[in-house]
């Protein structure tokens, strides 16, 4: 699945499985993708994400 993120104007496009396990360097890997763009750390993303 494709998702679209926009911030600022701005639209990125990030793929993410449909699967029910996703391994832990790939969400690690859409974390980072979606932080970069945001430009945030990592670990502001992830505690958005998960708390």
């Amino acid at each position: 699945m494709t998702v679209t993120l926009t911030a600022g104007g701005d639209e990125h496009q990030v793929t993410v499985p449909r699967h029910r396990d996703v391994r832990i360097g790939t969400l690690d890997a859409i974390v980072a993708d979606v932080a970069a763009f945001l430009g945030l750390p990592k670990e502001a993303v992830r505690d958005t994400l998960f708390g």
